[in-house]
């Protein structure tokens, strides 16, 4: 069991959890301002969708690098990885796969019932589309002939998913609609979770480069990804900012709305710690960090807009 908790990869699932909450909060405040009712079984059933997404991709990714042996040129990682190490099977995590593919499958449709039915026929069967594309996408990062992260496609696709259908897709759930600007914070958690993804392919560049596996940070070199890193950190607070002022908060005495804005200085703080690595391997520890920031910063922006009415 220890060791399939492990392979779950834990330290994930805060940035997974982002786009949920930003999504389904931003709703709740809007609900709230037209009178609408926000349900709590949806938020619920989105949490658990969400979680075993983030797992089967972890899983599929353990899996998928290590039949291909990418993660046996990592030295720092084979020890950890399940089946570059043997306390997994190839097969066993094949299986793992398989089924956290079809619970994911089930408590899609689990979440879109509660969501859709009956009254929003058309929208039930596009987003049961949508799950399926969100199921394939964990599986392919690396998982196939052709995974699109040995392609250097992985950041484009954890924008997508992590970001845009993440925030607006929840917030859909709970509002019926699409407001053009959730486009907003949907690319602001779409792009701290790629500054998440690029810091991991930062850290393995050279093995990367053994393998075989052509990273967007590999593709454009240590340096350059080092400033592509510091513009996906640089610019979500920014967005953020923007979405309050299109929303006219700074017409407003609900200052404490700007609560999310007290991460400058620990943003700032980072980015400077990062750009003082040197040593790609040097880089692990702040995914974690970059991923409980980009929590904190849902966290904070959904109490902003909710706490006081």
């Amino acid at each position: 069991m220890k060791d399939w908790i492990q392979a779950a990869r834990l330290r994930t699932l805060p940035l997974s959890l982002s786009g949920i909450i930003m999504g389904a909060f931003i709703a709740k405040w809007r609900l709230y301002g037209e009178g609408g009712i926000w349900d709590w079984k949806i938020f619920a059933l989105a949490l658990v969708v969400t979680l075993l997404y983030q797992v089967l991709s972890n899983y599929a990714n353990d899996y998928g690098d290590g039949v291909k042996g990418t993660d046996a040129k990592r030295a720092s990682e084979a020890e950890t990885r399940a089946v570059a190490s043997g306390k997994i099977t190839a097969k066993q995590m094949r299986n793992a796969v398989i089924l956290f593919s079809v619970l994911s499958f089930v408590a899609t449709i689990a979440l879109l019932y509660i969501a859709f039915i009956p009254k929003y026929m058309n929208e039930f069967y596009i987003f049961i589309g949508l799950g399926v594309a969100c199921i394939l996408a964990a599986i392919g990062y690396t998982v196939g002939k052709k995974p699109y992260g040995y392609m250097g496609l992985g950041d484009l696709f954890v924008f997508i998913f992590f970001g845009l259908v993440s925030v607006c897709g929840s917030y859909f759930l709970f509002t019926k609609s699409f407001s053009w600007d959730m486009l907003l914070p949907g690319t602001a958690i779409g792009m701290m979770s790629m500054a998440v993804l690029n810091l991991n392919n930062m850290r393995d560049i050279e093995s990367d480069k053994l393998s075989g596996k052509n990273s967007f940070a590999l593709r454009i070199g240590f340096k350059n990804a080092m400033i592509y890193e510091m513009v996906l950190l640089q610019l979500p607070l920014i967005l953020i900012l923007v979405f309050l002022g299109v929303n006219g908060f700074f017409q407003t005495q609900n200052y404490y709305v700007f609560i999310v804005m007290i991460l400058l200085l620990p943003l700032m703080k980072l980015r400077r710690q990062i750009m003082a690595v040197k040593n790609p391997k040097e880089l692990d520890p702040f995914l974690k960090q970059v991923g409980i920031m980009t929590f904190i910063m849902a966290v904070l922006t959904a109490f902003g807009l909710n706490f006081f009415h």
